[in-house]
């Protein structure tokens, strides 16, 4: 379905657009017995045609029944030939939210494990409607306000992201904020009662030769046209361009004017700057480094893995501190800050950040709510710091401070995250109450005490002191690895409702295909989630 952009800063569903496989997917069943002594697998049909069959054999583990059907989402192939089959679920043709599922295959197709959503049977008695789609939206719309040109769109859902299935009304109002920025709200209430289930943001926002306002001077991809050239890159695909500071929630991908110049030379290196083609350079040049992030070291082409590249808008709304990655668009829009103390959201961090919110809904699509929606922020803001670390400038240092150029000193930080006043250290049974982007804190903690271990540090010229929620002492085994990890638990284990327990397990299974069970690595991942209280 269509979404709406998140924020890197408190003010989606987020799902990304699967195909159907499957109407009757008992037809297609394959027996076990055929599986067990098929050749190993060597294509993607395979494992898709093999997962089916695993999900019909094993129906119970699943809570596979009549009236559901099956839709694809991803497939992971590793190298020996395991795969990782994902799959969203509908209930007599209505999406489940909650519902998704993993099936893990050995290299000949058989069943190993899975990894399943909240929801288990989603059954519910009826899928008709008592409350009417126009008091759904009229009831989104009253509990949205500050959504200026607001439009509210319900869809008629099986709701069952806590485990007990419903018939809901999942509402999406959309719209922009009072700088023009993309503004919205997902609204989920009873479609048997009225009663509001639940209500969260449906915003993800973060916060040639190219002179930039973070990196320096740099070399920057552009394609030549008649007349002298523009910035699209011909390499990785993406264009950028100027949004001429209208409302983000009037943009398109066709919206807005392509950048074009003369002599390939672009911007003038100033923060705050009068030439619209500054913030430009540092958008196209980040957009190309995350892309190449994921790339060379994850092997993911893309932000749906499927070598699309995004529109990348600048100079979106007026004074929009922020910046914002939208599915629906399938687009990065950045704005020009506040105008005083915050620069153009366009650096190297901020950006990795919101085209990681892309990643996340084309795979795990973890929830914006609750412990999920923390582990969708922490998952953005670790890899967007790992984009700092891979471009490795010498300019804007790799460090463990979020958002550290264009929200200065920081936005958020690794090491203590309470230091922003509102983060959280440690795990808690009321974390998950809190703003996604306080709650993220437990994950960056981790993130950090797994990377760089505890007590004071001092890395690239920043000091750090991270301290343990169960006074242990943990040491690191460097960022790299754990930035392997956590991309394998989230493309492989983590579905829709991961908790931050859920994530522990997840990161676990990860650590162990990838380094084996017991090692360094095994156990530094374990030990730094228990020194945050996630045991």
């Amino acid at each position: 379905m269509s979404t709406t952009p998140r924020s890197r800063r408190p003010r989606r569903p987020l799902a990304a657009v699967a195909v159907a496989v499957v109407t009757a997917l008992a037809a297609l069943a394959i027996p076990t017995t055929a599986a067990a002594t098929s050749p190993a697998i060597d294509s993607r049909d395979t494992a898709i045609a093999r997962a089916l069959a695993n999900v019909a054999d094993h129906a119970d583990v699943f809570g596979f029944g009549s009236s559901q059907d099956l839709l694809l989402k991803d497939v992971v192939l590793d190298p020996d030939g395991a795969s990782h089959v994902r799959f969203d679920r509908t209930y007599q043709g209505l999406p489940v939210i909650g519902g998704d599922l993993v099936v893990h295959q050995d290299p000949k197709g058989r069943f190993t494990d899975s990894s399943r959503a909240a929801a288990h049977d989603p059954t519910v008695k009826s899928t008709v409607p008592l409350v009417p789609a126009q008091a759904s939206a009229a009831h989104a719309l009253s509990v949205s306000p500050g959504i200026q040109d607001a439009v509210s769109t319900p869809e008629l859902v099986v709701w069952a992201a806590d485990g007990t299935p419903h018939l809901a009304w999942r509402t999406t109002v959309k719209g922009s904020g009072e700088n023009g920025q993309p503004a919205g709200r997902v609204v989920v209430t009873d479609a048997t009662t009225g009663e509001q289930i639940e209500s969260y943001d449906a915003e993800h926002q973060a916060s040639g030769t190219g002179n930039s306002e973070y990196t320096g001077t740099i070399t920057i991809d552009t394609t030549p046209i008649s007349g002298g050239y523009t910035l699209t890159d011909p390499v990785r695909g993406h264009v950028t361009k100027d949004a001429n500071n209208v409302s983000a929630g009037s943009i398109t991908a066709s919206s807005g004017t392509r950048f074009t110049d003369a002599d390939n030379i672009w911007g003038d290196g100033k923060k705050f700057s009068t030439d619209r083609a500054t913030a430009a350079v540092d958008a196209h040049a980040n957009t190309a480094w995350t892309y190449d992030y994921y790339k060379n070291v994850h092997g993911r082409s893309g932000i749906k893995n499927d070598g699309k590249a995004a529109t990348v808008f600048v100079h979106v709304g007026t004074r929009w501190d922020n910046a914002s990655w939208s599915d629906g668009c399938f687009c990065m829009m950045t704005g020009d800050g506040n105008g005083t103390t915050d620069p153009e959201q366009v650096d190297l961090d901020t950006m990795g950040h919101e085209m990681t919110h892309g990643v996340t809904s084309a795979t795990a699509g973890l929830r914006y709510s609750g412990e999920s929606g923390g582990l969708n922020e922490s998952t953005s803001d670790i890899f967007g710091t790992m984009v700092e670390w891979y471009a490795n400038n010498a300019i804007d240092t790799p460090d463990y401070l979020f958002s550290d150029q264009s929200t200065p000193p920081w936005l958020r930080r690794f090491d203590k995250p309470s230091l922003d006043g509102r983060s959280a250290n440690c795990w808690s049974s009321t974390v998950g109450t809190l703003d996604v982007h306080y709650s993220s804190g437990v994950g960056n903690h981790w993130f950090y005490l797994a990377s760089e271990g505890s007590g004071s540090k001092t890395v690239n010229g920043v000091t750090y002191n991270s301290p343990t929620c169960n006074n242990s002492i943990v040491t690191g085994v460097g960022n790299q690895k754990i930035a392997k990890i956590w991309y394998r638990a989230l493309t492989v284990y983590m579905t829709s409702t991961t908790n931050y327990q859920g994530a522990r397990t997840a990161s676990l299974n990860a650590a162990r295909d990838l380094y084996g069970a017991g090692g360094t690595e095994y156990n530094a991942v374990a030990a730094a989630w228990s020194a945050v209280s996630v045991n």
